[in-house]
């Protein structure tokens, strides 16, 4: 998940003060001062960053820890305050209240929900705001914002951009592990969106059998195309000219489509996804009747999936990489090293954390301006009850590198 060099809080207008790394570019901010106690969150105070330093996921959080520092200059204030969490809830809640306990204002992390559910109580006693790195929005709550992108955030912007190009009538195919379930139900939340019927969802395991098996239950194929195949095949075990004319005009007729038009698929490893372009076509699921969707990692596999036929023209949402190539520059020039994706939470996190403090306070009237924030990831905009939306590009898999359909939204309708 990449994020840019620079938050803004968007807003009216009015001379704007200069964020500090921003390379001179102007923030524009609320214009009408806030009142600095309005709000639930503190005002004032140092910036706490709760990241696993020891343990297996040390080594993410280095990584958030090194890009956090990238929006706090030396000597600057307010100060960051990094407490390592172990990489467990109780390493989180301890490291919370210790951090809550110096005075800290606002809390950026932790990494995983477990620690952000442990995190969250503590601070809500404290009357301190979370901005948790999770993508898993079960986490988020009024006061705690999962700014990880979510399967809900994936999901309703590839599938209305699908549905804008006709194609309502969803389905899924996903795999039996927490984050396919997760896709389902925001897939059916988006049916329900589109006030289309609930969309019918099958499960797979990583074998062979039970990705064939998916494709062709959820295609319908035994009650759309099977009867043909099965005439063709009798046509041709003739071994006559005269059957092998009858399957020649048997493979003229057309095939039924299916009972969608737009299939979601949670596949996010390369051997699934190089069955599915197999099976897909054999069970008569293509393209131009049927619109492939899928979640935002397949990124990192959209080279790969064009040199599968059956996968080009697939639409997945992420946020457009060249908003993030600032701050990638920025790390690489401190660090030595390219940022995984990860580390621009961590960036646009802080950089939102010391942009409040100068512009009213950690409050939730700061945090959740209606117009949002402009980040790595592009826009973000919080929401007082907790969850989270992002303004997100749609790709199309092409020969070579994906294609950006739609452009990621400079707004997303708030006034």
């Amino acid at each position: 998940m990449l994020l840019g060099a620079t938050l803004a809080l968007a807003s009216c207008a009015g001379q704007a003060p200069q964020f500090p790394g921003s390379s001179g570019l102007p923030l524009p901010l609320t214009s009408g001062a806030v009142p600095p106690s309005a709000g639930f969150g503190k005002t004032a105070g140092n910036v706490l960053l709760l990241v696993p330093l020891s343990g297996r996921l040390a080594p993410v959080g280095q990584v958030l820890a090194n890009a956090a520092k990238l929006a706090f200059p030396p000597g600057g204030s307010p100060s960051l305050d990094i407490r390592d969490t172990g990489g467990t809830p109780a390493g989180a809640a301890s490291a919370a209240q210790a951090g809550l306990a110096a005075g800290d204002g606002i809390i950026l992390g932790p990494l995983t929900a477990a620690e952000t559910q442990a995190v969250a109580p503590i601070a809500k006693q404290a009357g301190v705001n979370v901005l948790a790195f999770t993508n898993d929005s079960a986490a988020s709550a009024p006061g705690v914002w999962a700014l990880g992108i979510t399967p809900a955030q994936q999901v309703a912007r590839v599938a209305q951009a699908a549905a804008d190009a006709g194609h309502t009538q969803l389905a899924g195919l996903m795999p039996d592990t927490d984050f396919g379930h997760s896709l389902a139900e925001a897939l059916q939340q988006e049916a329900s969106a589109l006030s289309e019927p609930p969309p019918q969802i099958l499960y797979y395991d990583q074998s062979f059998s039970s990705v064939n098996d998916a494709v062709r239950n959820i295609s319908d194929w035994d009650g759309r195309g099977a009867a043909l195949m099965a005439q063709i095949k009798v046509a041709k075990d003739e071994n006559t000219a005269a059957g092998r004319e009858r399957a020649r005009e048997l493979r003229r007729q057309q095939v039924a489509p299916p009972s969608f038009n737009a299939l979601f698929i949670g596949a996010t490893d390369g051997n699934t996804l190089a069955e599915l372009a197999n099976f897909l076509p054999y069970y008569d699921v293509s393209a131009p009747q049927v619109q492939l969707m899928g979640p935002a990692l397949w990124a990192s596999l959209a080279p790969a999936m064009a040199s599968q036929p059956a996968l080009l023209g697939a639409i997945y949402a992420a946020p457009d990489p060249a908003a993030a190539t600032s701050f990638q520059a920025k790390y690489n020039a401190a660090y030595g090293s390219t940022p995984p994706g990860i580390a621009d939470i961590a960036f646009d996190a802080a950089a939102l954390a010391r942009l409040a403090a100068s512009s009213g306070g950690y409050t939730t009237q700061v945090l959740t301006a209606p117009s949002g924030f402009t980040g790595t990831d592009g826009l973000i905009v919080l929401q007082p009850d907790g969850t989270v939306k992002r303004g997100l590009a749609v790709f199309s898999i092409a020969p070579g590198q994906p294609t950006i359909t739609s452009p990621a939204p400079a707004s997303l309708g708030q006034p």
